[in-house]
């Protein structure tokens, strides 16, 4: 009797011990490809049907929808965009929908929160304010100089006429800088950073301390140096102490494409991990389109976040893209701000 007890007892023992490793060994399964991206940059991705076009405003005709941010919160998708349309030449929307099917059907609103140039927006719940927050780049002819990045703010991301009016982030432009565009922040435990492009190769990079946000700046010092252009996006990677920036490069496989970077700090060097022409993080190289052929390229995209706050976190194992895209017959012989952008999803494809 005891024999059996005995005997009866290894088959349970050994029985869970095959059913912990198929477990381990289906986690691990899962996980790899996520891991092999990390390690080796290898990205691959596919991409359906475009998802947003654009919606002419009251009194315009709108050409483009372009620059997404997106969170998701409550259930709902809440993405903001630049649009360019004939009277207005920059100017910020707003669209929520719980899935991305009901996108192209989600009213468009037109964010009042200024009257002039405003464009290439980021949303990010701030923990410490409780409050949410767009920066972005803007004009206003009382500021000194005119252009410079800004903020603006809201107790409530569901309504679009909450937001408060820009205020500038910096009391002018820093001295060593001579262009600055697509402006980003992202915050670890003890400090916020904003990184932003200048055009000519260069990301930089600068700090304040988390209580002082969103002001006391500090000198931009160069982050990135390279064949890069614009459209920086950098976030923490989840289960993991590192961060990945990813940048807006011209001329590879597509007019626009992006590269990708990878550092242990906010503060710290970046080392390249899909960086090349021939080996992007995204391109029309490794983008299989797997329905109607809408776009040739690949261009200023945000990365779908696991949570909405100011650590941008996002799971490397589940890697999706909402970007913006065109055809080359598209764009061909228009002005850049006649460009017909359109907005569609990056899927990893293992």
């Amino acid at each position: 009797m005891n024999r059996m007890k005995s005997k009866s007892g290894l088959i349970i023992i050994l029985f869970l011990f095959i059913l912990s490793l198929t477990i381990f060994m289906t986690s691990l399964a899962c996980n790899s490809s996520g891991e092999e991206r990390l390690l080796t940059g290898e990205f691959k991705w596919k991409i359906g049907q475009q998802v947003v076009e654009p919606k002419n405003t009251p009194g315009d005709s709108v050409y483009s929808i372009k620059d997404p941010s997106i969170v998701r919160y409550k259930d709902k998708y809440h993405l903001f965009c630049t649009i360019r349309g004939q009277k207005r030449s920059h100017a910020v929307i707003y669209l929520s929908f719980a899935d991305w099917k009901d996108a192209q059907n989600a009213t468009q609103y037109l964010l009042p929160m200024h009257s002039g140039y405003y464009c290439a927006p980021q949303v990010f719940y701030f923990t410490p304010h409780k409050k949410w927050y767009m920066i972005c780049q803007a004009a206003d002819d009382s500021w000194t100089p005119n252009y410079q990045p800004a903020f603006s703010t809201t107790n409530d991301i569901t309504d679009p006429d909450s937001w408060s009016g820009l205020t500038t982030l910096f009391n002018g432009k820093p001295d060593n800088i001579k262009a600055w565009i697509d402006f980003w922040v992202i915050c670890n435990t003890e400090k916020a950073f904003l990184f932003f492009a200048s055009l000519d190769g260069k990301l930089w990079r600068s700090e304040t301390k988390l209580e002082d946000f969103p002001f006391k700046w500090s000198q931009p010092v160069v982050a990135i140096e390279g064949d890069i252009h614009e459209a920086s996006h950098t976030y923490k990677l989840k289960g993991r102490n590192k961060y990945l920036t990813v940048i807006e490069a011209l001329d590879g496989y597509g007019w626009r494409y992006f590269k990708a970077y990878v550092s242990d700090r906010l503060d710290g060097s970046w080392e390249p991990l899909a960086a090349d022409k021939e080996k992007a993080f995204a391109s029309m190289k490794n983008v299989n389109q797997t329905d109607i052929h809408w776009t040739d390229n690949i261009s200023h995209g945000e990365l779908i976040r696991e949570g909405y706050d100011e650590k941008l976190v996002v799971n490397p194992e589940k890697l999706r893209c909402v970007f913006q895209g065109v055809l080359d017959q598209d764009r061909q012989g228009k002005p850049y701000g006649e460009i017909p952008w359109r907005l569609g999803i990056l899927h990893a494809d293992e």
